[in-house]
């Protein structure tokens, strides 16, 4: 229904960015909200997809049209929800998941939140030889599989690392300020908490 949306980054949470749109706030759902947060107060452009169902009416909202192509395909595999889709494309690139279901890899798709090995068959089985126009010509490296599982493995580090957090008594308030900048780094989920914790202690 709706292309996409141009408007002001009005608030970045950690599930969902807010829009604002000739006076209107639309919430979006997105798999990296806090990509967002250096454009807070600008006007950016967002791909939308709107999601309906009996019980639950909402908008996605991703970078590129290629990360919300592969997010309508994933919507089409069973067992797969926008929650679900909204975590593979979280933890990986469009190319990282073209690869893995054109290589038949399940190993690879379990690594991804919520991907057990009944839903990585079922994935292949869907999309297998349907997603070549989801990767331009201009992604020379996506099929290094050492640097795609470098990047998973990166994201489950700093999973981790948060979770090691929250049990040691920091709110939610305080993980999400300092999340941004662990972001940007690649470390070990030691070093994350390592250098979360320098930040906390400021």
């Amino acid at each position: 229904m709706y292309e996409f949306m141009k408007g002001t980054v009005d608030f970045v949470g950690p599930e969902y960015i807010v829009i604002e749109n000739m006076g209107i706030g639309y919430q979006i759902f997105t798999p990296n909200p806090f990509v967002f947060t250096k454009e807070a107060g600008k006007e950016i452009q967002i791909y939308t997809y709107h999601y309906v169902r009996e019980d639950l009416i909402s908008l996605y909202g991703f970078k590129t049209r290629e990360e919300k192509a592969l997010f309508t395909r994933l919507l089409n595999v069973s067992g797969i929800g926008p929650k679900g889709a909204l975590a593979i494309l979280a933890s990986g690139e469009p190319g990282q998941v073209v690869q893995a279901v054109e290589k038949e890899d399940e190993d690879f798709l379990i690594k991804f939140p919520g991907v057990g090995k009944k839903t990585a068959r079922q994935m292949i089985l869907d999309l297998k030889g349907k997603l070549h126009d989801l990767v331009p010509d201009s992604f020379p490296t996506l099929f290094n599989a050492e640097e795609v599982a470098a990047a998973i493995s990166e994201s489950h580090e700093l999973e981790e690392a948060l979770l090691a957090l929250k049990a040691l008594g920091y709110s939610e308030k305080e993980i999400r300020r300092i999340s941004p900048e662990l972001r940007a780094e690649q470390l070990t989920t030691d070093q994350y908490i390592k250098k979360a914790l320098q930040k906390l202690l400021k």
